[in-house]
């Protein structure tokens, strides 16, 4: 049950009045299996964030990129998203999701950033974590899927970053934590960490690996921050 079995995760940041409402998403690794993807759009909506936020791994090979975009076409929600190591590996154009991006009021960010108000700036990175550089004066909240860049952002600090590629492990043992992790995770496999560059929030993701589809103690995961 549990690659299916869903969890909402709920993080509050700061105090005061809530400015803004936004999920986190990531890994969904889409092999065709379109009623699990559309369940958790219908989860993200049910939710009603200001936008929605995905760090990367859409698929592992590129004939399915157009059936991952038109499962999440109907999130009416902008969308802000980077692409991961596996949306590159998979050779994919991936010109339709930046343009889902685009359409939906949000952007598609490798390795750029985008004011989204004037007191919100959301950068993406991709290749290039030393691009980075936070803007005063505002929220900087950074998309990237590989949660080691939080430690190369060459003393740029932000507010909040937000990764995946771990999957939190897929299967985690009581005492133990993950029994395995890819490259490029560091020290932050799952969950919130304080660092010296900032938070960073670690997704389990959505879905599994081609080449493991187990998961334990390590629910597919979508995030709602409430950041005041």
């Amino acid at each position: 049950m549990e690659p299916r079995w869903l969890k909402i995760e709920t993080i509050r940041l700061g105090e005061g009045p809530i400015r803004y409402r936004f999920v986190h998403f990531t890994d969904v690794h889409f092999r065709g299996d379109y009623r699990w993807l559309e369940s958790v759009v219908h989860a993200i909506q049910q939710l009603r964030p200001d936008f929605a936020c995905f760090t990367g791994d859409l698929i592992e090979e590129a004939p399915y990129l157009n059936g991952a975009v038109e499962a999440l076409r109907p999130l009416r929600v902008p969308l802000f998203a980077v692409p991961g190591n596996h949306d590159h590996w998979s050779r994919a154009n991936l010109g339709i999701l930046a343009q889902l991006c685009r359409t939906s009021g949000g952007a598609w960010l490798p390795d750029r950033a985008i004011l989204a108000d004037d007191r919100l700036r959301i950068h993406g990175v991709d290749r290039l974590p030393g691009s980075y550089v936070a803007e005063a004066g505002v929220f900087n909240l950074v998309l990237s899927h590989f949660p080691i860049h939080i430690d190369r952002l060459r003393q740029q600090r932000c507010d909040l970053m937000l990764a995946g590629h771990s999957h939190g492990g897929q299967v985690r043992l009581p005492y133990f934590g993950p029994l395995l992790l890819p490259g490029s995770v560091g020290k932050y496999d799952l969950g919130l960490f304080e660092t010296a560059a900032g938070r960073i929030y670690v997704n389990p993701g959505i879905g599994t690996l081609a080449s493991c589809s187990l998961r334990f103690n390590c629910r597919p995961e979508v995030t709602l921050f409430e950041v005041s």
